[in-house]
């Protein structure tokens, strides 16, 4: 299936084991918008979970575990939920 939404997207070839891509083939998503996008959405929640943990690691060598590295990772955790984000 050719992603046609994203154009300027660089195709690229992966290896998935054969259970994993069955796992993706099952997910709506992927029957609907097909696999680059189902992928795509992975890729980028996965990085911005990575992100997150790293700011809190951040976080936590700076200001160490007491109640104000607490209080600026809730602060955190707020923002990011009120961030608004594009829609596809």
């Amino acid at each position: 299936m050719m992603d046609t939404i994203n154009m300027a997207a660089k195709p690229v070839q992966i290896s998935l084991e054969q259970s994993l891509l069955e796992r993706i083939d099952r997910d709506p998503q992927t029957k609907t918008e097909g696999r680059s996008a189902f992928i795509r959405d992975a890729v980028e929640l996965y990085l911005a979970t990575k992100r997150r943990r790293d700011t809190d690691t951040r976080i936590i060598a700076a200001y160490g575990k007491d109640d104000a590295a607490r209080d600026l990772q809730a602060d955190v955790e707020l923002w990011s939920k009120e961030q608004v984000w594009p829609k596809k």
